[in-house]
């Protein structure tokens, strides 16, 4: 039997995502054939080359005067807009936008499609991706690049980090309209070219990873085209999907339209099951964690314990062709745990579906000289919820007695036992960047999240990384339902007068997840009144806040960055586009050397 993993769009395409090479290494001694396509790097190596943009800059400017005639016959001076149909408003939406993104940029345009192949070359060369400048210039190209390749599916935008349509809601029928939307869906004709690859492999069993909501669009567009075209078993995993279940229930003309199954919550253990079922060896009542369509009923089965960190086979990167990722250094997803040791944050679903349990560090340690042995790799980007002391202080050792000589980066929280000893020991085993979660600058709140570190101590911890030369990464976010203009001046105050030893901070605005614990008492934690899912398979609730009006919250978040701007400047690890990125340049330059540059 075969079986066949596919990526898709839209996620950054900088190194394979941990889920697949992590389920394909389960079934390492399997009978059946498996094998994997990252679409999503795929998709990106088709738009971006000199051909493609040419040929999208120039659809665009044609499209420009039609739309212009399509929209004079339907638009009444006036009329809310609200009341045109959504075909419509896209029509004006695109309209709108192709000709201002025309005129904004018509000097610079034609020279894209001349420009993107090298362009893109700077990113996987070791040589000129360590320019700055080079590297600044190139993201520049690439931007601009994506922008005109969007403009014929407009008001849909492709960039490298995200995927937007102001007009697409995280519900049934807005799903459905923009799956099958030619119009805007930029994703069909992509994979109408790329089916016959999928039909080489012959998969009896396809398994579709959507971890996030830019992938909505394009995985359920990949799915329902296989589920026509293959007599697959179509499965869908992934960390979004498997966050609705209740939403999922009540739609079983998803599973008619998109899936033949949804696997929910940790799958190592459920997709060698569901191979079984596959292969007709178990009825599909015996697959663990899997949501399916019998008898026009959505059904789930009862869950089942998640496998071990330590009982888990190595990840398989077979069949990734690694040197065509946009990036000069594969950056390795790692774990050395799942889940979270803390758990009691009011704020966080983060390991929602998650049982923590801690790889060995033995397991690590020979997991690691395989990656490196075998694929070459030595950055490694640990995606664990956080590395406690006591683990990096035991895998420091490790990593340092088998000389290793690997470097990377990870999350962690601000205890107080991450000594200056320990991080420094960290960092000469090859530990270059730690994203912390200071969350806060005022008391009150961070007493609310229940974060569970030393307020008091915070700063002493992120003294003692910077001491060690490691790059500190601060995040920070604004919007707790309990939240005042003054507790969010002091967050301000904190990352401001700090900027000696925060090299960069991260800012977002709260957002209420389905599964976090302030939403068991939300009162407690300054919400006033109820509670609700606007949009049927959104993660997220609305509420209203007892702190700040949207009005307050926006002006200390734009406060914010004025400030920091004033004490941080513009440089460039502001411009840097993701924390990989930032992390390669952390390890050629420390941090030092790339908190300092300015490139202006």
């Amino acid at each position: 039997m075969n079986i066949l993993y596919l990526y898709p769009p839209q996620w950054m395409p900088i190194s394979p995502h941990f889920a697949i090479p992590s389920l394909m290494g389960q079934f390492a001694d399997s009978e059946y054939s498996i094998s994997a396509l990252d679409l999503n790097l795929e998709f990106y190596c088709e738009i971006l080359n000199q051909k493609y943009v040419k040929n999208a800059l120039k659809l665009g400017r044609e499209l420009e005067p039609i739309l212009f005639k399509e929209i004079s016959t339907f638009y009444e001076r006036g009329k809310d807009f609200e009341t045109y149909t959504i075909q419509q408003k896209n029509k004006m939406a695109k309209h709108v936008m192709i000709r201002t993104f025309l005129q904004k940029h018509e000097k610079e345009l034609d020279k894209i499609p001349v420009l993107i192949d090298g362009a893109v070359s700077v990113l996987r060369s070791k040589k000129h991706f360590y320019n700055p400048k080079l590297l600044l210039q190139s993201l520049n190209i690439i931007n601009l690049a994506l922008e005109i390749v969007s403009m014929p599916y407009y008001p849909t935008i492709i960039s490298f980090s995200s995927y937007n349509n102001q007009h697409f809601k995280l519900n049934f029928d807005s799903m459905k309209y923009y799956v099958f939307d030619k119009e805007t869906n930029i994703f069909i004709d992509f994979y109408n070219r790329i089916l016959p690859k999928i039909k080489e492999k012959n998969p009896d069993y396809i398994g579709i990873s959507i971890n996030a909501s830019s992938q909505i669009v394009a995985g359920l567009t990949l799915s329902n085209l296989l589920k026509r075209e293959l007599n697959s078993h179509i499965n869908i995993g992934g960390n979004f999907f498997g966050r609705l279940t209740e939403s999922l229930e009540k739609r079983p003309e998803f599973f008619e339209l998109f899936a033949s199954s949804v696997s929910i919550e940790e799958g190592e253990r459920p997709v060698l099951k569901l191979a079984d079922y596959v292969a007709g060896k178990i009825p599909i009542e015996k697959v663990p964690n899997l949501m399916y369509l019998k008898d026009d009923k959505v059904v789930i089965n009862p869950k089942t314990e998640p496998m071990k960190l330590d009982d888990m086979k190595p990840p398989s990167l077979e069949g990734f062709d690694l040197k065509k990722y946009f990036i000069p250094e594969i950056i390795m997803p790692f774990q050395t745990s799942r889940g979270c040791y803390w758990r009691k944050c009011s704020f966080c679903d983060h390991d929602f579906g998650m049982h923590y349990n801690v790889k060995s560090i033995d397991k690590l340690i020979e997991q690691i000289k395989l990656m490196k042995n075998k694929y070459g790799i030595t950055k490694f980007e640990f995606i664990d919820e956080a590395i406690g002391p006591n683990y990096m202080d035991n895998m420091s050792t490790r990593l340092l007695d088998e000389k290793l000589n690997i470097s990377f980066f990870c999350d962690a929280r601000l205890e107080k036992e991450f000594s200056f000893d320990i991080l420094n020991k960290a960092h000469k085993a090859g530990l270059r960047m730690v994203l912390w979660g200071l969350e806060s600058g005022s008391k009150k709140i961070m007493d609310l999240i229940n974060k569970g570190v030393d307020f008091d101590k915070r700063i002493d911890v992120l003294k003692n990384a910077h001491d060690a030369g490691v790059f500190n990464f601060a995040f920070i976010f604004f919007g707790f339902p309990a939240e005042t203009k003054e507790d969010a001046l002091e967050t301000i105050d904190l990352i401001c007068k700090n900027s000696d030893i925060i090299n960069v901070y991260g800012k977002s605005i709260f957002t209420m997840g389905k599964h976090t614990k302030l939403r068991e008492n939300p009162e407690k934690y300054g919400v006033v009144g109820p509670t609700k899912q606007e949009e049927e398979f959104s993660p997220t609730y609305t509420y209203k806040a007892s702190g700040m009006t949207p009005d307050e919250l926006k002006e200390v978040v734009d406060l914010c960055t004025k400030r920091a701007f004033e004490t941080y400047g513009n440089g460039l690890v502001f411009q840097l586009i993701s924390r990989e990125l930032l992390f390669l340049y952390v390890d050629k330059y420390g941090a030092e050397g790339v908190s300092s540059y300015r490139y202006y």
